[in-house]
């Protein structure tokens, strides 16, 4: 009997351990605040360096990688403990990265220096700098590693930088203000949030034009108050789901039909958004009013507000 007591709790703990949560980094408290998915709330708050802000897994999924701005550098945690491992110098300000493939190189915006840095996660050194447009802003790779594209905040441009050359290749206009990126899954288009310009940009990567515009439109909201930033988008690329910033809602997208289905209200300056692996709730960080939105897809609604802490900035969905 002691030992069937035993094997449940064990199996209980396993489960109990396996439950998702959503990790979301406060610019102004230096944590990251864990929330239980199946409680909704808080359980655990990580602390780090200095004004965190994106974040990302790390192959594997047992380390989580976030840039801190003040700190000029990327802090490494331990999923498992939620404890610091070690510290990978950045450069001057970092804000957004993407990985490779392999998980070995960061590539970086660095607002500050007005390029994209290469960073090699082992020996947490910055190898290679390209030039590009003033306030460097989004990062994404693509699917095979090839390239990295990066938004310029003030020249509006999407840079696509070559990684064996470490080179731009081109410079494609898109609204005002480009922030955040989302690849369709058959890598065939990259969307670009345009946040002074309430639309998004839709690039092909076979030529990198500009193939589409979405606009986007509230009513009673002014235009300049519709200022898109953060992107999600579902794995069999039907529908993406975009931050509408200072509107304080999400906008839902029909890819296909290049059209909004829904507006979903949310928190104050609706920042970045971020699917769970069943995509049925996205969660949806507000920066000015200092929670997470819980949103359930299926009935395009809000479930719940979570308090998070000051300044949120992204939430990451650990499964």
């Amino acid at each position: 009997m002691k030992l069937f007591v035993a094997t449940m709790f064990a199996l209980a703990a396993g489960t109990a351990a396996a439950q998702p949560t959503v990790w979301v980094s406060s610019e102004k408290d230096d944590a990251i605040a864990v929330v239980d998915t199946a409680t909704l709330a808080v359980s655990a708050t990580v602390a780090t360096c200095k004004r965190p802000r994106h974040m990302q897994l790390l192959p594997g999924g047992k380390q989580l990688m976030v840039a801190c701005g003040e700190s000029h550098a990327a802090d490494l945690i331990d999923v498992a403990s939620r404890k610091s491992v070690r510290r990978v110098p950045l450069g001057d300000d970092p804000e957004a990265f993407d990985l490779s493939p392999d998980g070995k190189t960061a590539y970086v915006s660095l607002e500050d220096e007005g390029a994209l840095g290469f960073v090699d996660l082992a020996s947490g050194k910055l190898v290679k700098q390209v030039p590009v447009g003033k306030e460097p802003e989004g990062v994404k790779v693509s699917a095979d590693g090839k390239l990295v594209y990066v938004t310029s905040e003030v020249a509006n441009l999407v840079h696509v930088v070559d990684v064996a050359s470490a080179k731009v290749l081109h410079n494609v206009k898109v609204g005002k203000r480009p922030r955040r990126m989302a690849i369709t899954p058959d890598g065939g288009e990259l969307w670009v949030t345009n946040e002074l310009d309430a639309s998004l940009s839709i690039i092909s990567t076979k030529d990198h034009k500009v193939i589409d515009t979405i606009k986007f439109e509230l009513p009673g909201a002014r235009a300049v108050d519709i200022t898109p930033v953060g992107i999600a988008m579902t794995r069999d690329g039907k529908r993406a789901f975009v931050g509408m910033g200072r509107a304080n809602h999400v906008a839902f997208v029909d890819v296909a039909q290049r059209k909004v289905t829904q507006m979903v209200l949310a928190g104050k300056r609706v920042w970045n958004v971020a699917l769970d692996k069943a995509e049925a709730r996205l969660y949806v960080v507000n920066g000015l009013s200092d929670d997470m939105t819980v949103i359930d897809v299926a009935a395009a609604k809000a479930l719940k507000t979570v308090a998070v802490g000051r300044v949120p900035y992204q939430a990451l969905v650990v499964e």
